[in-house]
């Protein structure tokens, strides 16, 4: 990341508010991507409590999520704390602090055919606030074919859609009557401006929790092993919601209107300040 400077800073800040996601280009070292990769293969050999597995049984391939894990999975947590993710979030946020709020791996072997179904990430989410964002980060070289589409400006759209499940794209139930349905996006991609990118190991995707997206599956003959870290920012303040919520509600959690400083959310990075 010592690439980077104000400049860089300002063009990747404006990107992310005008279209609500934007590629950084190697932004990871070699180091950080074999942390992670440790890191995903003992959480494939010991998944945690909130695992899933949505290939069905005899499908090709294998869709693999969990997430929650920094804690109890070193590489995890010394990627969260230690690496330039956290300041990448904050730059890109325009925010003086960023707190980590939890990471997700997911992980498409080869052949596998399961999508990712459209969403976006905030109503699942116990944070409220305009600074939440995640950063997509994939340990292989992913093709745009393969790569996780975003539906430009949506962040700025105003609604709420109601979550996903991801293992077979129903709605979850949801209790907030703000809360809409998804769009059906691939039905009218031409009404859309959708953006995706090839990537090398070490890019990565900055998005706002309210951009729409959603992925393919993975048809090439290699794994495509995805490490998704989220971030919250000066404005976030924690929250419960009604009905349902993933991840749940963590131990160690502030009050419900806090900022999220707390030992489940921890502040990693400050401005001027070293992690």
């Amino acid at each position: 990341m010592e690439s980077y400077g104000p400049g860089d800073w300002d063009r990747l800040a404006e990107e992310y508010e005008r279209a609500g996601v934007t590629c950084v280009r190697g932004a990871f070292s070699r180091g950080w991507l074999e942390v992670l990769a440790r890191g995903v293969e003992r959480n494939l050999a010991e998944p945690g409590p909130y695992a899933k597995f949505y290939t069905p049984e005899g499908a090709p391939g294998l869709f693999f999520g969990d997430y929650c894990n920094w804690r109890r999975i070193p590489e995890y947590r010394e990627f969260l704390l230690h690496s330039p993710a956290a300041e990448l979030a904050g730059r890109v946020m325009r925010s003086g602090k960023v707190n980590l709020f939890h990471e997700h791996v997911l992980v498409k072997e080869p052949g596998t055919l399961e999508k990712t179904p459209w969403h976006h990430d905030q109503p699942y989410w116990t944070v409220d606030g305009r600074q939440v964002c995640s950063l997509w980060l994939s340990l292989d070289p992913v093709p745009r074919a393969t790569c996780p589409e975003f539906v430009a400006g949506s962040h700025r759209w105003g609604q709420w859609y109601t979550p996903r499940r991801f293992v077979d794209s129903a709605d979850h139930p949801a209790e907030d009557p703000t809360f809409v349905p998804v769009p059906d996006v691939d039905a009218r991609r031409e009404e859309y401006s959708l953006l995706s990118w090839d990537m090398a190991p070490g890019d990565c995707l900055l998005f706002h929790a309210l951009t729409l997206h959603g992925a393919p599956g993975n048809p090439l003959p290699y794994r495509r092993r995805a490490v998704a870290s989220r971030w919250t920012g000066d404005d976030a303040r924690y929250v419960l919601r009604d009905g349902f919520m993933s991840p749940p509600p963590q131990e160690g959690a502030p009050p419900p209107g806090s900022p999220m400083d707390s030992e489940a959310f921890p502040v990693v990075w400050r401005e001027g300040q070293a992690p």
